[in-house]
């Protein structure tokens, strides 16, 4: 028996016994009882209903790769080399750069309910309770080297708002890799993040594995745990399918990579900019130990971002470089 197995009998909703669960699993009430305090611990929420047995305490739609691949236009299942689901996984981007290794992993995207060691920029934990989140990682060869990926963590986020716009989402982008939402006319909270990580040649052929983590449900007593404004999909937007959305990140993913390397970021500068969380507005720009007060502008044709600083003119490429809203 599986957490995922347990999580996709508990998905409909209804109330269910202990006794029939571990007839469906074919285990113990006792080994199903370890497994339901496993996914407390997890972070999924239990309701105990007294004499008859547990339901989840918000509904739940686990993924399908059939169903995922079958709501793919022709142009994405083209491009689509395999798609794998996963239940548990350390790490999404590291299923995928193990692929490349094995000589596949272009064109290759790995899904997971639970990631144990995921992280974002510079090492940050990304963490989230089993099927409450959308978690991909995508694998891509680009002939051209590691010179032909500028501005690609930009394009990713402006790929991944235009799908969330399709659902009467207004997000915003945030300086490399961060998507933003506002909740209830609140401040802007952390929607999703992407991680970009590269191996291979300056001037030959590099494999790229692309990360996204997104919220799509919070638990307080986790958004309670983290330390920055944080924001969840089905707060803004109930009733979006899971399966669908997932179907709609990799077409959209996959159509701009499509295009990418012989294009550039040039198409998707003037995207990023209409969608620019900070654009004008005082930043404070983090790099190491330092800190400087800045004003923030647009991004260029090579994602770079230019910020106005003591009346002088600057441009910033990423690397270790954290851009925060200043107060």
């Amino acid at each position: 028996m599986t957490i995922g197995n347990l999580m996709r009998l508990l998905s409909d909703g209804e109330v269910h016994s202990g006794e029939q669960l571990g007839e469906a699993l074919g285990v113990s009430r006792a080994a199903v009882w370890k497994q339901l305090k496993k996914l407390d611990a997890l972070g999924v929420e239990l309701v105990a209903v007294k004499g008859r047995g547990y339901r989840l305490a918000y509904p739940l739609e686990p993924l399908d790769g059939a169903k995922i691949v079958e709501r793919l236009p022709a142009s994405a299942r083209h491009l689509l080399t395999r798609l794998f689901i996963e239940d548990q996984l350390p790490s999404s981007n590291e299923y995928v750069r193990e692929r490349f290794a094995q000589g596949a992993g272009h064109g290759e995207v790995c899904f997971a309910e639970l990631q144990t060691a995921g992280r974002g920029r510079r090492g940050r934990v990304w963490s989230t309770p089993w099927g409450q989140s959308l978690m991909l990682s995508l694998g891509w060869r680009f002939e051209s080297g590691v010179n032909a990926l500028e501005g690609l963590s930009l394009a990713v986020g402006v790929a991944v708002a235009q799908v969330l716009e399709q659902y009467g989402v207004s997000p915003k982008l945030k300086w490399p890799n961060d998507i933003l939402l506002a909740e209830k006319g609140s401040e802007l909270g952390k929607l999703a993040g992407i991680l970009i990580e590269v191996t291979g040649d300056a001037a030959g052929p590099c494999e790229v594995v692309i990360g996204i983590g997104m919220n799509l449900s919070l638990p307080d007593s986790l958004r309670a745990a983290i330390d920055q404004p944080v924001a969840a999909l089905f707060d803004a937007k109930a009733g979006i399918s899971r399966n669908q959305l997932a179907a709609d990140m990799v077409s959209e993913l996959l159509d701009m990579l499509a295009g990418f390397e012989n294009e550039g970021f040039a198409p998707w500068r003037d995207e990023w900019n209409s969608r620019h969380a900070y654009a004008g507005l005082p930043i404070r720009i983090i790099q190491g130990e330092r800190s400087n007060d800045a004003v923030a502008r647009e991004v260029d044709e090579s994602g770079n971002l230019w910020v106005t600083e003591n009346d002088h003119s600057r441009r910033l490429s990423g690397g270790e470089i954290s851009v925060r809203r200043r107060l």
